[in-house]
């Protein structure tokens, strides 16, 4: 491997307070040196998720003390490894890395990363482009598919469906032979979804939505939502399922509480659960996780690859930001890091 020349300082993205993107400074600090089973990554690409979005505002899963820098997924080169075997194998390599644990967020020039989940290796045909986005969308669709699969559910729910993730549930649902209801909250998301190969496509804002969703629930034996807006929408799925129906509730794109009727929990037998993907993974084999990770490299290029509408220099972050906040079915916006 030809030595890379690290410097002594980085550009970073931090975030002051959790109120926000207008909370967000540009900094020099100084690059992170690598311990025991620990590498050094040169970030490349970082894309801006929903996920992130929530850390801004505090309404993640993780909410440390602030300053921290954000960013939940990126790609890049292992350019300096810590002590170890696996540390070692990593060294050179083009990687996929996550935002939590060690090390932190990635819209950093550099981050350190444990060997033990913080990187996964990126096939060599993956661009570093799709390789940024390679773990939260297509990781979570995977396992959407693998749960429905597990409970044997011919068809599920979807809602947020006009999404990056929606569309990767959808191909992989079709590839699957499972029938997804979705919904969306726009008619030009319904000829959008349409247009892509989906059958059942639903605006929430149309006055027979409860109705469309009811028939279409029943007619299909959907037994199954997942739900990325919460609120009052969450009820309203449970109420359009059969019977001894589940809705799993993966986002909170309402900013609200779950709503729910006692009578459907009681006298239906319907119930609501949760999924976060670092959890999930977590309660997987080891084995299970590899096979996962490799088949999703895989399907990238096709199932579960990600449209990218513009990529932004890190330190236009707050533009960015906006620019994705205000078109955030049209494709994916990228952070380039240097």
């Amino acid at each position: 491997m030809k030595k890379i020349k690290i410097p002594d300082t980085m550009t970073v993205v931090v975030l002051n307070s959790y109120s926000g993107a207008d909370a967000l400074s540009i900094e020099q600090r100084p690059v992170p040196t690598p311990e025991r089973n620990e590498v050094l990554v040169k970030v490349v690409f970082a894309p801006i998720n929903p996920s992130d979005l929530a850390t801004l505002t505090g309404y993640y899963g993780f909410k440390n003390p602030t300053p921290i820098v954000p960013g939940g997924e990126g790609s890049g080169e292992v350019v300096a490894a810590g002590p170890g075997v696996m540390a070692s194998y990593f060294l050179g390599k083009r990687v996929a890395c996550t935002g939590w644990g060690t090390g932190g967020g990635v819209w950093s020039e550099y981050v350190v990363k444990s060997v033990k989940g913080g990187v996964l290796s990126l096939n060599k045909s993956l661009s570093l482009e799709q390789g940024a986005m390679s773990f939260i969308n297509p990781l979570t669709a995977s396992a959407f598919i693998d749960i429905s699969k597990k409970g044997k559910h011919k068809a599920i729910l979807l809602t947020a469906a006009a999404s990056s993730l929606g569309k990767m549930v959808n191909r992989l649902g079709r590839n699957e032979g499972i029938q997804i209801i979705n919904v969306v909250r726009r008619d030009s998301q319904v000829d959008l979804l349409k247009t892509q190969g989906a059958d059942i496509v639903l605006n929430s804002n149309d006055e027979e939505f409860e109705q469309q969703l009811h028939d279409a629930c029943h007619k299909t034996n959907t037994r199954l939502a997942f739900d990325a807006v919460a609120g009052s929408l969450t009820n309203q799925l449970l109420k359009a399922m059969p019977p001894n129906s589940k809705v799993t509730v993966f986002s909170a794109l309402s900013r609200q509480a779950v709503q729910a009727s006692p009578d459907l929990l009681i006298f239906e037998n319907k119930s609501i659960d949760s999924f976060w993907l670092g959890p999930w993974i977590r309660k997987q084999n080891l084995l299970k996780i590899m096979l996962l990770w490799k088949r999703t490299q895989k399907q990238i290029p096709n199932h579960l690859k990600s449209d990218i509408r513009k990529i932004y220099p890190l330190k236009e972050v707050k533009e960015a930001i906006r620019d994705y906040t205000n078109q955030m079915t049209e494709g994916k916006i990228l952070l380039k890091m240097s």
